[in-house]
């Protein structure tokens, strides 16, 4: 779940692609009075941070959520864990109620620049070698890396990663495929998708 009023603006701004869709105001949820939570497998539910369900049909659910320091390592893997269990956590229990559209999921992750995030990584030694393609990389790299594989596994529908400092906060978008255009169009395509089925009615 966002913390405090950090993530209200891309709530908002992804609120309105559904808005221009034709959804009504009250299918799309962005605070936590209106109910964000959705059904879990491993555990009852689970707070997501945007949440568009229209006749009992889930939309789309976004998770947005950011990194930054002194600890990058912690967090890092924080993050990593939280994404990959809310994903597997909520395809799963939509799987045991068999819905009639299979359910889309957005992730937007923002980190904070600087050099501890920019500089390599030591990889420590362990009991078994890590793939290469870890070797060499920095925090930010490694993200690059995860979010790409959350689409090639098929766990996110949609993953827009940036990076951003107080000094230079303009956003900057370390991978092409998980820049903002590529994110909307998928956003777009879903919403494509859905009106071909009459949705929203």
């Amino acid at each position: 779940m966002r913390s405090g009023k950090h993530f209200d603006s891309i709530a908002v701004l992804l609120s309105t692609f559904f808005l221009n869709a034709g959804y009504p105001p009250e299918s799309i949820r962005v605070t936590r009075s209106q109910g964000l939570e959705l059904p879990g497998y491993y555990r009852p539910q689970k707070q997501w941070d945007v949440v568009v369900v229209h006749e009992g049909i889930l939309v789309a659910a976004f998770e947005l959520k950011a990194l930054g320091g002194p600890s990058y390592g912690n967090n890092y893997n924080n993050r990593v864990e939280e994404a990959l269990g809310s994903a597997v956590d909520l395809r799963r229990a939509l799987a045991e109620m068999c819905p009639e559209v299979e359910p889309w999921l957005g992730y937007f992750f923002i980190m904070q620049d600087g050099e501890r995030c920019s500089a390599p990584v030591r990889i420590a030694q362990g009991a078994l070698p890590v793939n290469d393609i870890w070797h060499g990389t920095s925090y930010q790299d490694r993200f690059g890396v995860f979010c790409r594989r959350l689409l090639d596994e098929g766990l996110y529908d949609a993953v827009c990663y940036v990076t951003s400092s107080a000094g230079s906060p303009r956003p900057v978008e370390p991978v092409e495929s998980l820049d903002w255009l590529h994110f909307a169009a998928a956003i777009n395509a879903r919403l494509t998708y859905l009106r071909s089925l009459g949705i929203p009615g």
